[in-house]
């Protein structure tokens, strides 16, 4: 018998929360297989069993618990469940009936299969039955199916029947009200949403932030990707998105106004000569903030490749502590919501974070006429402690730039009619 204990998901984390069980107690486990969910106040991290055998569940889910303490025990001396070698020679059995029932069924049997094709029916009959939440737990509660309930009917009265007819006359929406709820359900604060409310509310209350706006012509980016999209898959098998233009364009943005990059460590200001940019990724935990190490090195390709592995192990519920530490600077994009504008948060101890909106096509001035153009607004929230206003509404417009002119973005700081030109 050996103990699995709570990893230490991280430096000053001292208490986690069993969020789910992936195993049953006393099921046989193999070595290595993940067997629960672990939450901190920073990452969702997955238990494992170190070893083969039986387990004994010590500690329930939803329990908050001690790093180091024990979670459950494996008792090594178990062996693996073997298959019923009888059964699967009974079921063998079955499939392949003697000669003598082949062309013939008993009576007995064709009525048995009449009963189950009947029972198949009438169950796939109540599919379309609308069961409350309240009266679908009474019901697992007790063993019972929807089938069981309108067999257990005594007898149908002129409410039942009113009913009926006033469910087929009225519209959807009065429907909708005869069937509206006023149940109520409670969950527990995870341990990964209580710490982020804490930091929002620490991020208003300690930083002097501030949010500035402006709006990006994407015609010419939209444009790169219908083009080359085809042969940018082909060589390296990712698609290309948007949201590593916006990261290259950060990382060169960066490097022009570096105060967008500092942070505030006690009495000092620290500016960092490296990007390494946090990408907001929602998952099913909430939202987590994986991130992109020296973004700055890479090209577009690496970058969607990077941030798909980030995003991908955030979904799959595979991040780990040092995958969310250490961010520069941050963007989010509440377009993939479907958000026009928003104020991004600040994520501490960054001093920006940069938030992408929902692409529209709208009518603008184009060199005196009045164009369709698809764009977008974006929005870079900064702490003014250490950030002053000149320097993030020429950050944000820089990012204008490079994303309406892509081709400087290869460039970066030289621009291509000044090297034509020697200026």
């Amino acid at each position: 018998m050996i103990d699995i204990k709570i990893p230490s998901p991280g430096e000053s984390i001292t208490e986690v929360e069993i969020s789910n069980w992936l195993v049953e107690n006393g099921d046989y486990v193999e070595q290595d297989q993940e067997i629960a969910e672990i939450e901190s106040d920073k990452a969702t991290l997955p238990l494992m069993a170190s070893e083969a055998g039986k387990i004994e569940i010590i500690a329930e889910a939803g329990e908050t618990i001690q790093v180091g303490s024990v979670a459950c025990k494996i008792d090594t001396s178990a062996k693996a469940p073997e298959k019923d070698e009888s059964k699967k020679t009974e079921d063998k059995r079955r499939e392949e009936p003697k000669s003598d029932d082949k062309t013939k069924k008993t009576t007995e049997d064709k009525n048995a299969d009449k009963q189950q094709d009947t029972k198949q029916t009438s169950s796939s009959e109540y599919n379309k039955v609308k069961v409350s939440p309240v009266a679908k737990k009474l019901m697992q509660e007790n063993n019972l199916n929807v089938e069981d309930i309108i067999h257990g009917l005594k007898r149908i009265g002129k409410a039942e029947v009113e009913q009926v007819i006033s469910n087929k006359s009225n519209s959807p929406v009065n429907q909708q009200k005869t069937e509206a709820s006023r149940e109520i359900e409670r969950k527990k604060i995870s341990q990964l949403r209580k710490k982020l409310s804490e930091r929002l509310v620490s991020v208003k209350n300690e930083t002097a932030m501030l949010t500035t706006f402006n709006e990006v012509d994407m015609t010419e980016v939209i444009a790169l990707r219908k083009k080359y999209q085809k042969q940018f898959i082909e060589k390296h098998d990712i698609k290309l998105g948007f949201m590593s233009f916006f990261t290259k364009a950060v990382t060169i943005a960066l490097k022009a106004f570096p105060s967008v990059n500092s942070q505030i460590d006690g009495d000092e200001i620290i500016y960092p000569d490296f990007a390494d940019i946090g990408i907001a990724v929602q998952t099913p935990k909430g939202l987590m903030v994986p991130v992109v190490r020296n973004a700055e090195t890479m090209n577009l390709a690496e970058l969607e490749k990077e941030i798909k592995r980030l995003a991908d192990k955030g979904r799959n519920g595979k991040i780990s502590i040092d995958d969310l530490q250490g961010g520069t600077f941050t963007i989010t994009n509440g377009g993939v919501f479907g958000s026009l504008l928003s104020t991004p948060i600040l994520n501490p101890p960054q001093s920006g974070i940069l938030g992408m909106h929902n692409i529209q096509e709208r009518p603008i001035a184009v060199n005196g006429t009045i164009e369709i153009r698809p764009m977008m607004y974006i929005a870079l929230s900064y702490d003014h402690r250490t950030i002053d206003g000149k320097d993030s509404v020429g950050f944000l417009v820089k990012i204008k730039e490079l994303l309406e002119s892509p081709y400087k973005m290869l460039m970066e700081e030289n621009n291509i009619d000044n090297i034509l030109l020697d200026l």
